[in-house]
Order: C-alpha cells, then structure tokens, then sequence
C-alpha cells in the first residue's frame, strides 16, 4: 500500500440495528468531526444508516468502534465496511 493510500481511505460504512435516527446521525457527525474524519450520511431509517467516511484508516476503525458502543438509545447490531475507490462506486 502507498504512503498516499495509508493517510486517505474512503469506505461505505452501513450500520444495522435498533437505530434512532433523530439523535444517532448528530452523533455520529460530532464523532467524526471529532476524529478528523469526513462523513457524508446517504441513508438513515430506524434500522438502518449508511455512511461514507475518508480518512486514514486507524481513525475509520475508531469510527466503527465509536458507533458500535455508540449513544446509549441505540442498539447497534452489525457494522459492515467496504471500499469506495476513487469515489466511484
């Protein structure tokens, strides 16, 4: 992997569970901001959410641990992650 390729990433991150949406989604924009992250959020539902985040790869893994645990009215079930190359899908 390159140096470039080991600073910058971007991935889909969809997380499942009991959601609520109304006070998960600011939370997870404070925590990324927190993390230096970038986020854009495409999807949010009571059981579902979907995130893109970039940034490098040890902070996305905080992020998804972050989420995880997350605020105490959500119950987070799964997260899964893939790749986003380029920003083309």
């Amino acid at each position: 992997m390159t140096e470039q390729n080991q600073s910058r990433l971007r991935e889909r991150m969809t997380i499942l569970g009991e959601l609520d949406s109304e006070t998960f989604v600011p939370w997870i924009r404070r925590h990324a901001a927190r993390l230096g992250l970038f986020e854009t959020i495409s999807h949010t539902g009571p059981d579902r959410i979907e995130l893109d985040v970039a940034g490098p790869p040890e902070l996305i893994d905080m992020m998804e641990v972050g989420c995880s645990l997350g605020p105490i009215e959500v119950w987070v079930e799964t997260i899964s992650r893939r790749p986003i190359d380029n920003g083309c899908e």
